[in-house]
């Protein structure tokens, strides 16, 4: 774990122990510091029992202390804690920010921070890739993966890869990333902010804290991205902005199984401009680029059986993440893609998917989405009520052709359903390998 003076005999409340806050409490523990901590849950607090006051932080008097930090789960916007914090000048702050205030007793190092709505775990899946096939000693951690503050520190001449998301973001305050990128801005978690410019003004904070003469990368497409673009050029030292598209990289493309489709373009443009800013030749990120096998869930390939492949892209949890997977399969006369949809919308419209209608052979909607996805749906192709995962891809396995793809890429939450996009994806696997197996009598 990463321990640090810096903490050493401070006094922090923890609030939520998951995954990153029992690290959190681990690493502030071993760093000599005095830990309050709380989670609604009996579980993990006896865990803890006998090492740290255990305590509902809304019923204690917070002044005094260094810290809360928060699981990012944590609704700042509406929970009491951020009152009763602020009420007392205490930080309200997240592991991101004790990783930041922890790196000037670490090793030697380099900081990546990827933040975007769309697409961040894969780029930040590829970079971490890319920089351990050049033998770059590398950890990656922030929303994918292990906690950060529960990893082993990287030896002098490392660097750690963070995937960022806004609340992660919205609790950081000293993290000044040696690059920091993101892809693009869409419509999201707008439960959290006070309307799309908030939550577009969160995902800016994390250029703020870089200093001039460090690397900002910025994919292209969207007005808000740009408008950050815009305002980090005109701040940052010449040569240290990158505004990509992935043009150069199109004829490169086929040859990565694992980064198809447009949104994967720009993933993957992104990514480069990321280790060339830390060094990397072409050479290098050209070596490695095919080999990236992807992660589940993001145009991760299940399987082919009798010529159909199926795919499980669950984390398109909103129309905007869904449409690029649509439009990795180009239209041909006899169209390929059965597309699996549904769940609990975030919006009442697919209007970032319908340039790609014409892409698909027929949907099957599952879950609350249903009414609404079917009346938008019908005019453009065939539309098949599913209601349940396994009746869709039953019914879509029966329609595919050899040649067709069998997709699901929801554009919904699955909460109407499913513990979440995971569990959602993981189902969808278990469902098409039992359904693809030869029955005995098959021979």
């Amino acid at each position: 774990m990463i321990v640090s003076p810096a903490f050493a005999n401070k006094r922090y409340a923890v609030l939520g122990l998951a995954r990153s806050g029992l690290a959190t409490v681990e690493a502030l523990l071993a760093s000599g510091a005095h830990v309050t901590a709380w989670d609604a849950r009996e579980e993990p607090r006896h865990s803890l029992e006998g090492r740290v006051e255990l305590a509902d932080l809304l019923t204690i008097d917070l002044a005094g202390f260094d810290g809360v930090v928060v699981s990012p789960g944590v609704p700042i916007n509406r929970h009491p804690i951020a009152e009763a914090a602020a009420a007392v000048g205490v930080p309200l702050i997240g592991d991101i920010e004790l990783f930041a205030l922890a790196r000037e007793s670490l090793p030697a190092h380099r900081v990546v921070g990827i933040t975007g709505t769309n697409g961040k775990s894969t780029t930040t899946a590829l970079v971490h890739h890319l920089l351990q096939s050049a033998a770059l000693p590398t950890r990656m951690g922030g929303n994918i993966g292990l906690p950060i503050m529960g990893q082993k520190p990287l030896p002098a001449g490392g660097v750690y890869v963070l995937e960022l998301s806004s609340y992660q973001i919205d609790l950081t305050f000293s993290l000044a990333c040696d690059v920091a990128a993101l892809l693009n801005i869409t419509p999201d978690h707008l439960d959290r902010y006070d309307g799309f410019e908030a939550y577009a003004a969160a995902k800016g904070r994390l250029f703020a804290m870089q200093r001039d003469d460090q690397h900002a990368v910025f994919g292209m497409g969207d007005a808000e991205t740009d408008a950050i673009a815009r305002a980090e050029t005109a701040r940052h030292s010449a040569g240290f902005v990158h505004r990509v598209d992935g043009h150069e990289l199109v004829t490169m493309q086929p040859d990565w199984p694992s980064l198809q489709g447009p949104h994967n373009l720009q993933n993957a443009a992104v990514a480069v401009a990321i280790v060339e800013a830390l060094g990397l030749t072409a050479a290098q990120w050209r070596a490695a680029m095919p080999t990236f096998r992807g992660l589940p869930h993001r145009m991760e390939r299940v399987g082919e059986w009798n010529g159909v492949l199926f795919i499980n892209d669950s984390k398109a949890t909103n129309p905007a993440s869904a449409a690029p997977a649509l439009a990795a399969f180009p239209p041909r006369p006899d169209k390929r893609v059965h597309w699996i949809l549904g769940g609990l919308p975030k919006g009442d419209d697919l209007d970032e998917c319908a340039p790609f209608f014409g892409n698909v052979a027929a949907a099957y909607i599952i879950g609350d989405a249903g009414p609404r996805f079917a009346e938008l749906l019908a005019p453009h192709m065939p539309v098949n009520r599913s209601e349940m995962l396994c009746e869709a891809i039953r019914e879509a396995i029966e329609a595919a052709h050899p040649g067709d793809i069998v997709m699901l890429s929801p554009a919904c939450a699955s909460f109407d359903q499913f513990r979440d996009y995971e569990a959602r994806g993981d189902t969808f696997r278990q469902i098409v390998e039992a359904l693809s197996e030869p029955g005995e009598d098959e021979g």
